[in-house]
């Protein structure tokens, strides 16, 4: 087995730790049996890159400069010029 870390909210997290103790498994075993049902499923037709999808990581427009200054956006508080 591999170790995987993600990202949970907070609510999803301890309504899965419940449910796992619940049923008289360990988290990571509600986890591993979660995902083979989800990718044992075919998946719905894709019409949205999977990134900008995800509200919880893309928030909007990304800027017309974000290849070339991507480093300030990620590690400066400043504002980048444009």
């Amino acid at each position: 087995m591999n170790r995987t870390t993600i990202m949970l909210p907070e609510e999803l997290k301890r309504q899965a730790q419940e449910r796992a103790m619940a049923a008289g498994i360990s988290f990571g075993e509600l986890v591993r049996r979660s995902l083979t049902i989800t990718v044992s499923t075919p998946p719905p037709e894709r019409t949205e890159d999977p990134l900008f999808a995800d509200s919880s990581i893309y928030q909007g427009e990304a800027p017309a400069d974000l290849s070339k200054n991507h480093d300030q956006y990620l590690y400066s508080d400043a504002q980048v010029d444009r």
